[in-house]
This record gives C-alpha cells, sequence and structure tokens, in this order.
C-alpha cells in the first residue's frame, strides 16, 4: 500500500514536470516563468507503517473509550469478566480495560416514591416515582386506601454488594415490598373508624416498621430518610357512619352545653337567694344582739344599782326627800303627801290648793 502510495505522488510530480516545460517553450525559451511548487511526498515504508499504526490506535481508543467519569452523587459498579468489584467507584474520572471491563452507574442522591390515587405533576421529575395508593383490610375486614410518600436512598458504602445481591431493580425488590407489607399488617390491627383518630399512632408504626425491615437486610442496602402518612382513604359507607357519630356527638355535646348552663342559671339563682336570706338573717341577728346586748346592760345597770342600795343609802335619800318635803308644805299647808307602808319615802304629793284635786282627793 505504502509503495501504491508513493507511485502515484512520483506520476503526479512527472505531469507537473511536462506542464512547467510545455509553458516555458510556448513563452520564447526564457525560463521565467512561474513554476507549481515542488512537495517531496515520498515516505519510506517504516514510517508511513508507523503514522498509520498511531492513526489506527487513536482511532481505536477512541472507539474503546478506556476511561469513564463518575458524577457526584453516582456511585460506578466496576464488572470484570462479569464479576462485580467489591468496592463501588467513587466520583471522578477511572480509566478501564475496554471489553474486559466495564462500568455501570448508580444513583445515590435521594428518590422518593408517591403511593397516590392520582399522579402529580411532579411524578415525572427525576427520582420520583409514582405508584397506586397501598389497599389493604383493616380488622372487620373492610378495603381501605393508604396514600405514602417514602424517601429513601440507596446505601453508597455497600452500593456495590447491593446490585451485586438484589440487581439494579434493587428498589422494587426491597422498598416497595417492605412498604406494603407494613402498612398491611399495621393497619390490620385497627378498625376503619378509628383510623382517623389514631392517625399519629398509625404513622409512627408504619415509619418505624419499615425502618426495622430496612435495617434488618444484610450489608444495609438503602437508607430510610422519611416516611409521611399523607392520606387515609375511608370507604364510602364507613364515611357516612363516621359523619353521623360525628353529629351525634356534637348534638350530645350541645345538650350537655345545655345541660351546663341551666345548671349554672340554677346555682346563681340558688346563691342570690341564699345571699338574701343571709343578709336578712344577719340583720335580724344584729337587731335581737342589739336588743340582748341593751337588755343586759340595763339588767347590769339594775343589779348594780340594787347592789349599790344599802339600808344607809336609803336613810339618807328619805331624809333627803322628807327634808324637800317640809320645806314645801311651809309654803303649802293644804298640801296632802301619801306614804307607802312602812314609813318609806312619800311617792304622792298633792296640793290642795287646787279645787278639783281637792274634791278628788276627798272622793277618795
Amino acid at each position: 500500500m505504502a509503495s501504491d502510495m508513493n507511485d502515484y505522488f512520483n506520476k503526479k510530480k512527472s505531469e507537473g514536470s511536462g506542464f512547467g516545460k510545455k509553458s516555458t517553450g510556448g513563452s520564447g525559451g526564457g525560463g521565467n516563468g512561474p513554476q507549481m511548487p515542488k512537495i517531496d511526498f515520498n515516505l519510506g515504508g517504516g514510517k508511513a507503517g508507523l503514522l498509520y499504526f498511531i492513526v489506527a490506535i487513536v482511532i481505536l481508543l477512541v472507539l474503546a473509550k478506556p476511561f469513564t467519569i463518575i458524577e457526584e452523587g453516582e456511585r460506578g459498579i466496576l464488572s470484570t469478566n462479569g464479576k462485580y468489584q467489591d468496592q463501588a467507584l467513587l466520583p471522578g474520572l477511572h480509566f478501564i480495560m475496554p471489553v474486559i471491563q466495564k462500568v455501570y452507574t448508580v444513583d445515590t442522591k435521594v428518590r422518593i416514591i408517591n403511593y397516590a390515587t392520582r399522579v402529580e405533576a411532579s411524578a415525572t421529575a427525576s427520582g420520583i416515582t409514582t405508584k397506586p395508593a397501598i389497599t389493604v383490610l383493616d380488622k372487620r375486614g373492610l378495603p381501605v386506601s393508604i396514600e405514602l410518600t417514602v424517601q429513601y436512598r440507596l446505601d453508597a458504602q455497600f452500593a456495590a454488594q447491593t446490585i451485586s445481591n438484589w440487581g439494579f431493580s434493587w428498589e422494587d425488590k426491597i422498598i416497595n415490598p417492605v412498604v406494603r407489607d407494613v402498612v398491611r399488617n399495621v393497619v390490620g390491627n385497627y378498625d376503619a373508624e378509628s383510623l382517623p383518630q389514631r392517625r399519629n399512632v398509625i404513622a409512627d408504626e408504619i415509619d418505624s416498621g419499615i425502618r426495622k425491615s430496612v435495617s434488618g437486610l444484610k450489608n444495609s442496602p438503602a437508607i430510610l430518610q422519611s416516611v409521611q402518612l399523607r392520606e387515609i382513604v375511608l370507604p364510602e359507607k364507613v364515611k357516612d357512619q363516621i359523619e353521623r357519630v360525628q353529629v351525634a356527638k356534637q348534638e350530645v355535646q350541645r345538650a350537655e352545653q345545655e345541660v351546663e348552663r341551666a345548671k349554672q342559671e340554677a346555682f346563681k339563682r340558688a346563691e342570690e337567694a341564699r345571699g338574701v336570706a343571709e343578709k336578712a338573717r344577719i340583720e335580724a341577728q344584729g337587731i335581737a344582739d342589739a336588743i340582748t346586748i341593751d337588755a343586759d346592760a340595763k339588767s347590769k345597770a339594775n343589779y348594780l344599782i340594787s347592789k349599790s342600795l344599802t339600808p344607809q343609802l336609803l336613810q339618807l335619800e328619805q331624809i333627803q326627800v322628807q327634808g324637800k318635803f317640809n320645806d314645801a308644805l311651809r309654803e303649802n299647808k293644804d298640801a296632802k303627801i301619801f306614804l307607802t307602808p312602812g314609813g318609806s319615802t312619800p311617792n304622792i304629793w298633792v296640793d290642795m290648793k287646787n279645787a278639783q284635786q281637792r274634791t278628788s282627793t276627798n272622793q277618795e
């Protein structure tokens, strides 16, 4: 092939030389006309072979691509003759042997599975998968739909072992079955009517059950970020029954409030009546106490007076009164004095100068 190329270039060179001579002769033999530049394409056989070999190597390298680039948030699973390497390739540039080795890229970023009754707009985003809501049976066998959002990611430390054991569809073999099994077991312990009231308890039980099941797998294939209970969809007849129960409870509460209000009003009136009666009793007691105090005071005064009336004091009082009557008799000799029996102090004075009194006295 190299000799054929040399023959081709030599032929072109000869044709070029003839063309130059013909042009020169036509001009009168001056030899000063323009001439084509001379290029030496004559390569030795060894140089041409080396050039072609280098070109072939470059083409082979481009086509074989003996390197790979792992992006951040990814890991590379290196396969050598069909056998996976134990350690995953970290982000960066890695060289491999073409044909013999191959690198499979796996995503280690957070992924989301939405279990919902309808597909949301974000379901088409990267790393987000939408699956049908989980339909399970409650304690009495009634169908209940549970909507969840599960966030998880592949454990980068054991990515190679996970792919080796579970394959590239590890999510459908680990996360999805575990979630459905745990939800079925948890919801099956409750009646459909009690699910809305026990929502927080059920959410905690589902979260802890999924975490325990996933973390209990060999080599911890996935790391669970969160489990969110979004909705509990009950059958229509259960919804109607719950609504009727709620209405009945509201009526009972309203009646209880009315009864309590009536009790408070009655208690208020009773307290007011009790206050009025207590006020009247206190006033009456005050009057009675005042009378008792006054009587006690008078009694004590009389007692003290009686204790102070000695014979000597009475005799002195008789003498003083008698002296006053004697003085009165000096001025009115017609007056009459009636004395108490026993010669006590006189207690009646009659002025006899008054004709009416005199006549009344004489009649007596």
